[in-house]
């Protein structure tokens, strides 16, 4: 095969997606060359490191960005022929290495739910609060702050809307939530202010009545991971490796660009909506998970092979 011929394919889908290719290409480019000069009919893990070593010495920073630019080029490939290799994640760790996300199944987001209700506590706000905090990122997308600094006027029973106020950069949205969510939030909290006597501020308390910590937050979810099997089990409260909490931000994202991709929406229209309910900055943040999760990228590249084929 060539993989010039691929890369410049390869290119082309990210380029319609609206990716920011500028150092990218430059890259991709040279490993193309590379490969097609060594002959290699398929990428491997050794013929990325071959290619890192033939290239001047550099820092870790440039070393990290060469990797993960040979092996998102080598997922793309894997995605249509599995005898190409995807190089293992971190093999050359840069400077800044954003995490692989975790993509959670509806089994596992069940079980969480589930368990989390089950961690002890004196009054029972403990289970009451990490369930219904878990369940309204896994099914908002919202940041594990974003979660923890809503207060309980911020939900709006009637109109079915939730006011994001501290968003990323100070940025404030607004949620429309499906009916079922609201019910589950109305319900959490008239429950949470007979436990506690007294009507909270705070949307997620403490069994003392005060607004629940992101360190508590992270610690609960690492302790329920742990009892489903999702993280090793650790000794002296240690949280261990493993699925995060942001990882149902990231499940959230994943999920609705899927259905998107398997229902034909128009995917360039529906992702500015996407970017605006995740809160982020720019849409090319949104589209990294077309890069980070290979079935996303392929279905995209699928998508783009049609339009060509259709426009011939």
């Amino acid at each position: 095969m060539s993989f010039l011929a691929e890369h410049h394919r390869y290119l082309s889908v990210r380029r319609r997606l609206g990716a920011d290719l500028s150092t990218d290409e430059r890259i991709l480019r040279r490993f193309a060359v590379f490969a097609d000069n060594d002959g290699a009919e398929y990428v491997d893990t050794r013929l990325v490191m071959r290619w890192l070593e033939s290239l001047p010495s550099a820092g870790a920073g440039t070393r990290g960005a060469r990797f993960r630019v040979a092996r998102q080029f080598a997922a793309w490939l894997h995605g249509m022929d599995p005898r190409h290799e995807v190089p293992p994640q971190g093999l050359v760790p840069g400077r800044v290495q954003r995490k692989h996300p975790h993509i959670y199944s509806d089994a596992e987001i069940i079980a969480i739910i589930e368990h989390a209700r089950t961690l002890p506590s004196v009054y029972g706000i403990r289970g009451l609060t990490c369930s219904t905090l878990f369940g309204l990122i896994a099914v908002t997308g919202l940041r594990i702050n974003e979660a923890l600094r809503l207060d309980h006027a911020d939900l709006d029973v009637e109109s079915g809307v939730l006011r994001v106020r501290y968003g990323k950069l100070g940025k404030e949205r607004v949620l429309p939530l499906d009916p079922t969510v609201v019910q589950q939030l109305e319900s959490y909290g008239r429950e949470r202010d007979r436990l506690l006597g007294r009507r909270s501020q705070a949307l997620f308390v403490t069994c003392e009545g005060h607004r629940l910590g992101e360190c508590g937050a992270r610690y609960n979810f690492a302790l329920v991971c742990q009892q489903i099997g999702l993280r090793p089990t650790q000794v002296h409260g240690r949280h261990g490796r493993g699925p995060r909490i942001h990882d149902l931000r990231h499940t959230f994202a994943v999920r609705t660009m899927l259905n998107w991709y398997r229902s034909d929406q128009d995917v360039g229209r529906e992702m500015i909506k996407l970017t605006t309910w995740l809160g982020h900055a720019s849409p090319a943040n949104t589209y990294w998970y077309l890069e980070a999760v290979p079935e996303l990228l392929e279905l995209a590249s699928a998508r783009m092979t049609c339009a060509a084929e259709g426009r011939q």
